[in-house]
């Protein structure tokens, strides 16, 4: 382990510990966390996600991942919204998902909100309009933060544009997944890789 608080793996790259050991955590780490998501598909999948992981652990939600995109039409946001208490019953019986009926139905709502967004400029716009000025520069994973005024900002005005498992520290976690905030630790070799942050 680095004095920082990312551990060396054998091809010399530093990374935090969560993303360290795992082949699939790290494959995500490497390619996919903290690159901006701009597109509505993209961003209604993260946003379901990340309330499905809700008391759960990230490895959890990935190793489900393509069994969540087969149940939920590829996290299509006009065909979820389309899904009824018969789909629901459905998703409840499915194994290879996460079988919460309240995160179920905040999918569904979550689609039917994201389409209703579309007439106030997009979840998109939406979501990074609540970027913020600075980003968090953590040195080790004691200096992580789990909400912050932004997170708390945007979970409130999701709530009210119709939104549900949208709390601040799922936002949060949104925000770090989607390249909002850049809160790889400083010396990770993923630091700065955004291009928002540089």
């Amino acid at each position: 382990m680095t004095p920082a608080g990312t551990i060396l793996g054998e091809d010399g790259l530093a990374r935090p510990p969560w993303a360290a050991t795992d082949p699939l955590l790290r494959e995500y780490y490497d390619t996919e966390w903290g690159m901006p998501v701009r597109d509505e598909r993209g961003l209604y999948e993260r946003i379901s996600l990340e309330g499905f992981q809700a008391g759960l652990s990230w490895a959890t939600i990935l190793r489900k991942r393509e069994a969540f995109r087969a149940a939920l039409l590829d996290f299509d946001p006009e065909k979820v919204a389309h899904f009824g208490e018969a789909d629901v019953e459905r998703l409840m019986l499915d194994a290879g998902i996460v079988r919460n009926r309240l995160k179920i139905r905040a999918a569904i709502t979550n689609a039917n909100a994201t389409l209703a967004l579309r007439a106030d400029g997009g979840l998109v716009d939406f979501v990074w309009s609540f970027q913020p000025d600075s980003t968090p520069e953590p040195a080790t994973v004691a200096d992580l933060a789990t909400q912050s005024a932004e997170s708390i900002a945007l979970s409130k005005a999701l709530r009210k544009k119709g939104f549900a498992f949208v709390g601040p520290t799922t936002m949060y976690a949104l925000m770090e997944a989607i390249g909002m905030i850049d809160t790889h630790l400083v010396d990770s070799h993923r630091r700065g890789s955004s291009g928002i942050w540089m």
